[in-house]
């Protein structure tokens, strides 16, 4: 079992940034691949940003040169630096976990960009 815990969603005006942070515990040494997703109201659920266990890193288009995922492996910790944020960046955050049997995610964190 994986646990995830995501922190760091808000309230931010337009052109700000905020940094996601999901904390992972139990079996992380199962983990492949973490990864960003977001879901605003009335939209489907979209990857934002994602991190395989080698370090390669991938966007979608709408993110890239803003955000930058990382991670710390001393933390268990995955980051999103969201940057220049824009209204449609608003939703809800989650973060998930894949290892070779399971899928875990996060319970979602939630990013208003508004002025």
């Amino acid at each position: 079992q994986v646990q995830l815990v995501e922190s760091g969603g808000g309230l931010v005006q337009p052109g700000g940034s905020l940094r996601l942070s999901c904390a992972a515990s139990g079996s992380i040494f199962s983990i492949n691949y973490m990864g960003w997703y977001r879901q605003a109201p009335g939209k489907e659920r979209e990857l934002v940003a994602g991190i395989t266990r080698g370090g390669v890193t991938s966007y979608t288009d709408s993110v890239k040169g803003r955000f930058t995922i990382s991670r710390d492996t001393g933390k268990n910790t995955v980051y999103l630096q969201m940057n220049s944020l824009k209204p449609e960046d608003t939703a809800v955050y989650s973060c998930k976990a894949v290892a070779p049997r399971y899928i875990y995610w996060g319970q979602g964190t939630q990013v208003t960009v508004s002025s």
